[in-house]
């Protein structure tokens, strides 16, 4: 049986490519145009994946994760999005979606994104079983191990530190907090000081808070009984216990509902546990190691985070600098993930233009490294030579000094990657402006259209040349969008 894929996106053009490429490699698609269709398609149509965009006319990316996340907990989700809003996609990754895909899109790699999250296993799984395969890892730079070949080893400053920090807290049974923002590394950073600890031999189990409903939050860390509550058909181990004698790892804990709190509070004192719906409490002796992108701190002054339960934490804390802060290892990232991704689609890439290398210096990665890591998949899958160019890279990042001065930038955004089959449907991609020089005269006329102009391409840039939102932003239909382009000669 063909599996099934949910498209969900208000641009008909691309719900319609995107069904006919999808079902010329074998799934079964429907599509919705809108976040309230698409969740009551789901009544009908159980998808085993959903692509959906982030922008939609009546909700958010986040809205509708949260929705289908309560209907489907396990079923992957992919978010589509603009460059521009990368780091609030990497937000809505943190609240349980599996990928984003940046555009314009590409087939070759959405295919190959549908097939991972497809072929990936449950969200929460005991990543000591197989670390270097986990979707989730990220790599960091620990200092030099001679033994650990899963791992890059930078040499900057801030490399160095943070592995002396490693190094020391690893051998102790400390709790620790791990800082940092998302993307930055910190399950990886977590695992290594699992992989250094008189635990190593135990399981590593990882869950991510900010990836589960409220209500399920509970029977995730300590389990279930047959029957506790509704939907409750057998019983359940929780990640205590499925993490007993090794190490328990809470990815933005703070995120944790607060009455589930309260019960975790009782767990990290008192060393046991008790299923939902259970009477026998339960001895667990567990390492618990959480991380959040936000000061727990702070979120305890404003109430949405236990005090206490902060001070049994904060054994040993953590700081993940971000990736713009370890400018000295880089190029050593990206050659990290140059290499998993050549063997990834068994191509042989060996290296980075030097425009593409500067590119990379100057860009801040708002997404850190999990950004890096989807940029140069894309980079490797469009790459026709054995080097990383700069017209595979995302047209706001090779020009990302120019956007932000307001400079002429050298690259033509239309060279930038392949298209569906059909041009005339093709998503969305960034336009150039041919000289107007019809509106050279110095009248009220000339001057009324020159304003417009500007105005339509100012508010193409900040949709990311969505023309679907801009004609929305514009207050005017997608087609008049169209005739007012054509006449002021802006060329798709």
């Amino acid at each position: 049986m063909a599996q099934r894929i949910l498209v969900i996106d208000d641009d008909t053009d691309i719900c319609l490519l995107l069904r006919r490429f999808l079902s010329k490699n074998g799934f079964d698609v429907a599509i919705a145009h809108d976040g309230t269709t698409g969740l009551e398609t789901l009544e009908n149509f159980v998808p085993d994946l959903v692509l959906t965009d982030f922008r939609l006319g009546d909700m958010d990316g986040e809205t509708i994760l949260l929705n289908i996340k309560q209907k489907l907990p396990q079923v992957p989700v992919l978010i589509i999005t603009g460059y521009s809003d990368i780091k609030v996609a990497i937000n809505v990754m943190k609240q349980g979606a599996y990928d984003y895909i940046t555009k314009p899109l590409f087939p070759d790699e959405i295919l190959l994104t549908i097939k991972k999250a497809l072929s990936h296993p449950s969200h929460y799984v005991n990543i000591a079983e197989n670390p270097i395969n986990n979707e989730n890892e990220l790599p960091i730079s620990v200092g030099k191990k001679p033994n650990q070949s899963k791992y890059i080893f930078g040499d900057g400053p801030e490399s160095n530190h943070l592995y002396k920090q490693v190094d020391l807290v690893a051998p102790t049974n400390y709790s620790v907090l791990i800082y940092g923002e998302s993307g930055s590394g910190k399950e990886a950073v977590a695992l290594e000081i699992h992989k250094r600890s008189k635990r190593a031999s135990g399981p590593f189990v990882a869950m991510d808070c900010g990836a589960i409903s409220k209500d399920l939050a509970a029977s995730e860390l300590f389990g279930h009984e047959k029957g506790a509550f509704t939907g409750a058909l057998a019983q359940k181990i929780g990640h205590f216990e499925m993490a007993n004698g090794g190490t328990l790892f809470l990815d933005e804990v703070g995120n944790l509902p607060y009455d589930t709190q309260v019960s975790l509070l009782r767990v990290v004192q008192e060393r046991k546990v008790r299923r939902i719906g259970g009477n026998r409490e339960i001895s667990v002796d567990v390492r618990l190691i959480v991380a959040s992108n936000e000061r727990l701190i702070e979120a305890a002054k404003k109430g949405k985070f236990r005090e206490d339960l902060y001070y049994r934490f904060n054994e040993f804390s953590i700081d993940v600098p971000p990736i713009r802060d370890r400018k000295e290892d880089l190029m050593a990232f990206a050659q990290f993930f140059l290499v998993k991704t050549n063997d990834e689609l068994n191509k042989n890439v060996q290296s980075f233009s030097s425009e593409v290398i500067k590119a990379f210096h100057e860009y801040p990665w708002p997404g850190n490294l999990r950004e890096m890591r989807n940029v140069i998949r894309r980079a490797t899958l469009l790459s026709e030579s054995n080097m990383i160019e700069a017209s595979t890279l995302p047209f706001e990042l090779i020009n990302y000094n120019r956007l932000l001065f307001n400079e002429p930038t050298n690259i033509s955004p239309q060279t930038l990657g392949t298209t569906f089959e059909t041009p005339k449907y093709y998503v969305p991609q960034p336009i150039i402006a041919q000289p107007i020089t019809a509106l050279s005269k110095a009248d009220l006329k000339s001057a009324a259209l020159e304003a417009e102009c500007e105005m339509i391409l100012n508010v193409l840039k900040q949709v990311n040349f969505n023309k679907s939102k801009a004609a929305e932003v514009l207050g005017i239909d997608r087609k008049t969008l169209y005739n007012k382009m054509k006449n002021i000669n802006l060329n798709a």
